[in-house]
């Protein structure tokens, strides 16, 4: 089935929380950040849950469920969920700015910093959990084998295509564009 390769990314995702939070508890212990820490957490949600994760939901999953008649329930999960991912991109996005006054000397930062990667800490498992006991089995009865064949090819080419997307955009970044 097509929600095994997401199932699967979530079981990353979850180990990635679970550092977080081991990131949380040293700074409460220790009283700072590690901005390269964060620089990393922020690479990897962007990169991975962001982009490669919530990018095949949304731009394969939630397309080809759009294109189906399918409940509204369905219809309303679907719409909590692609709210909940900008939620996360939000977040990340605070966090960034968070760690850049840390970094300038705002020692205060650190404060949000542990509110913010607390709520991402927070907020990943209940979104996964909705995602994968409550939406993803059921959603699959809107689509044919074939068609659920075609979704993971859709998903491979994705993969595929996304570390060239990356690097394009770091390469972009330097030339100045």
């Amino acid at each position: 089935m097509p929600i095994a390769p997401l199932m699967i990314e979530h079981r990353l995702i979850e180990r990635m929380i679970k550092v977080m939070k081991g990131e949380i508890e040293a700074m409460e212990r220790e009283g700072g950040a590690n901005p390269r820490f964060i620089d990393g957490a922020v690479d990897f949600i962007r990169v991975y849950a962001d982009r490669c994760h919530h990018g095949k939901e949304e731009d394969i999953l939630f397309r080809l469920l759009s294109q189906k008649p399918i409940s509204d329930h369905h219809r309303e999960v679907v719409e909590e969920l692609m709210e909940e991912h900008v939620r996360a991109r939000n977040l990340t996005g605070q966090l960034v700015a968070a760690k850049e006054r840390y970094v300038a000397g705002e020692k205060g930062a650190v404060t949000e910093i542990k509110m913010i990667m607390s709520q991402l800490v927070d907020f990943y498992p209940v979104h996964i959990e909705k995602e994968d006991r409550h939406f993803f089995i059921p959603c699959m009865e809107y689509f044919s084998r074939l068609e659920q064949d075609q979704m993971i090819e859709s998903f491979g080419e994705f993969d595929r295509t996304l570390i060239h997307e990356k690097y394009r955009t770091v390469i972009e970044k330097f030339e100045g564009k």
